[in-house]
């Protein structure tokens, strides 16, 4: 739809005062035209037709806090580039309409609240005073959580979404002692506005107003900070004061021409984020009654409901979890879902060695899971326990090992395996394998097992042929891991050898390396979102091998070695080289567990390079597309993207062994 046809038909909805999911739908991938902004604004917020809430005031300006006040608003107003004479009106507007708003809250007014730098977009706006009032206390109401202040509860929950999307950057902060308040108070009690021009505050909002979601602002902010990774972390051995201030004012270096694949990167990790934490924080971030006992504050991660695990497994959810029951053997043995693997809590501290390599098996399980397609291969690792204190207590201190690993996307399935028996309480029989209500936690708390029993049903288990419903790759496989007694490599190696016959057909055959190799993506820009599959080779088998990084950077046919960090499709970063032979790249991505080694993620060949960018305030992101060129008939087939340091000096070396391969 052309632009102007487009306008026509905001026109039209605006006068009908739509719905706002219609507007919503209307305006999506489009920019707002200045002149109906505040017409927008109005139908986002709620507030068209609403009374003029400042015929309750006196008018008069005299809070304790007033000087303050004053002050602000003309520092605030001086900011918004307006005539001298504009300035003087504007700021004794914004005075009276904070002053008001304080007095009906009964609230002081504080410099740190963000209300003078909340009200600055709504100036110049074809707004009255009164509809600028009602939009501001509806803005307040609906998209600025409470506690934003100095250990408030949204920064704890910043934390956990950190964590959740990428645990090694949460460490680093968490090491050098730089919580989320420490660098986004400004950011969330102000929308942003006392880090952004103006123009792209407006733009900003235009597309939050209509997002209509109050945890939108939090993805902004993850976006942020985790676009703004490599620069961090080169920050390791600076001062903490400067770490803070560089990551306060990263915000500063978006432009108008950022938002919208900056909004949309935030769409897409909310949609990969599980939803439990929405209710779970809901009274503590967005209700007006006094709540004591944070329960929210003490969680080690993000909490997933028994409801959404559940729904999230039965149905076509961007979510997909891969259920971790840590509960000890005894527990499993006598009721546990169809899903779930076994990794028994206690084998960290009584068997290290075997808890090493369950680890190991589990991470092997779940990969097969996914390429498999099967209904429990997921990349969100959900753990659950019993359900009882003193003895999650252990699950606890798995699920911090596998943070302190870097894995991505780990959760606890909140109310343990006492909620997911609840859940399924009317058919336990077909819900639950092996569920055996005398030996049950739930249905007797007060079951004891002999190891006798254990092992038997151990037996029992392992009998089960392939093809029954219940004796799929997860259970077989981690059936083989819970008897803290057995040889547990060996088993696992037995089992995995069966397996991978079952799954071969899956494997990528030599018919298939005239596949696609690349991620298919044209648009690629700072704050991009591309497909769900890692960019790599076309042969899954070189994609996943491992080397020797030094091994590899000696070869004879490798030029040069660069290191670099590469953007994966979730908006990650993998310490990765890149390798140039006179024919092709090959990307090392750095494996974590193992120092100095690292996969082959993919090995492009040069003549498939079409075109290297960077960005302009951003020199050091570069992006190398692929595809075909025939004269000036350009077909941009796939494109893989790096933080390279010195990237000047690497690209030039890149370009220069291209351009001789042509020659010759």
């Amino acid at each position: 739809m052309e632009d102007s046809e487009w306008t026509r038909e905001l026109v039209t909805c605006l006068g009908k005062q739509p719905q706002l999911i219609q507007l919503k739908e209307l305006c999506r991938g489009r920019k707002i035209p200045p002149e109906y902004r505040h017409e927008v604004w109005k139908i986002a917020l709620n507030v068209v037709g609403k009374p003029d809430a400042l015929a309750m005031w006196d008018g008069m300006l005299d809070t304790e806090e007033q000087d303050v006040l004053k002050e602000d608003c003309v520092t605030q107003a001086s900011k918004l580039k307006l005539l001298e004479e504009d300035e003087d009106e504007v700021a004794r507007d914004m005075e009276g309409l904070i002053t008001f708003y304080c007095k009906s809250k009964s609230q002081k007014y504080r410099s740190s609240s963000g209300l003078v730098e909340l009200l600055s977009p709504f100036i110049a706006l074809e707004l009255s005073l009164s509809e600028v009032y009602n939009c501001l206390y509806s803005m307040l109401s609906r998209c600025i959580p409470r506690e934003c202040y100095r250990d408030g509860t949204p920064f704890h929950l910043f934390r956990q979404l950190l964590q959740y999307h990428d645990p090694q950057l949460c460490s680093f902060l968490d090491s050098r002692k730089i919580p989320p308040d420490t660098y986004a108070q400004k950011w969330l009690r102000g929308l942003f506005v006392a880090t952004c021009e103006m123009d792209v505050i407006r733009a900003m909002w235009d597309i939050y107003f209509l997002e209509a979601d109050p945890y939108f602002v939090f993805y902004l902010m993850l976006v942020i900070v985790m676009n703004a990774k490599d620069q961090i972390l080169e920050l390791s051995s600076k001062n903490r004061s400067i770490i803070i201030d560089m990551i306060s004012n990263f915000p500063s270096q978006l432009g108008v021409e950022d938002i919208e694949d900056f909004c949309t990167l935030a769409q897409y990790y909310a949609s990969i984020t599980p939803q439990s934490y929405r209710m779970d924080f809901q009274p503590y971030l967005f209700s007006t009654k006094p709540l004591m006992n944070n329960g929210c504050l003490s969680t080690l991660c993000l909490q997933v409901s028994i409801t959404e695990f559940l729904e999230a497994t039965s149905s076509k959810s961007d979510i997909h979890f891969f259920l971790v029951d840590c509960r000890p053997a005894e527990q499993y043995n006598n009721g546990h879902l169809p899903t779930a693997f076994h990794l028994d809590a206690n084998l960290m501290l009584q068997a290290p060695t075997e808890f090493s390599t369950a680890i190991e098996a589990l991470f092997s399980v779940q990969q097969q899971a996914i390429d498999a397609g099967a209904s429990a291969g997921g990349d969100h690792l959900c753990f659950i326990g019993s359900g009882r204190e003193a003895e999650d207590q252990y699950v606890n201190m798995v699920v911090a090992n596998f943070l302190q690993r870097g894995t991505h996307f780990v959760s606890i399935a909140s109310g343990g395996y006492h909620a997911i028996h609840e859940a399924v309480a009317s058919d336990l029989s077909n819900n639950l394998v092996d569920h055996n209500s005398k030996n049950c936690i739930v249905c007797n708390p007060d079951s004891v097992l002999s190891s006798e029993d254990e092992s038997g049903e151990i037996s029992n288990e392992l009998s089960a042929t392939p093809d029954s419903p219940k004796g799929g790759i997860v259970e077989k496989l981690s059936t083989s891991l819970r008897s803290r007694g057995a040889n547990v490599k060996e088993r696992f190696g037995k089992l995995m050898s069966e397996n991978q016959t079952k799954l071969s057909d899956r494997h990528v055959s030599s018919a298939d390396k005239i596949g696609r190799r690349y991620r298919d993506g044209v648009n690629l820009d700072i704050f991009s979102i591309e497909d769900n599959e890692d960019t790599g080779s076309s042969d899954d088998e070189s994609r996943h091998e491992a080397v020797n990084i030094d091994t590899w950077k000696k070869r004879r046919d490798v030029i040069k070695a660069f290191p670099c960090s590469e953007i994966s499709a979730s908006g990650h970063m993998f310490s990765s080289y890149m390798l140039l032979t006179s024919a092709s790249l090959l990307v090392l991505r750095e494996i974590v567990e193992r120092p100095g080694w690292a996969t082959v993620h993919s090995r492009p060949h040069l003549s498939s390079i079409v075109k290297i960018t960077s960005k302009r305030k951003h020199p050091d992101l570069i992006t190398f597309r692929y595809g075909t060129a025939n004269g000036d008939d350009l077909r941009i087939t796939g494109a893989q993207k790096f933080l390279m340091p010195n990237s000047k000096n690497a690209t030039k070396v890149i370009k220069e062994t291209i351009m001789n391969n042509v020659d010759e």
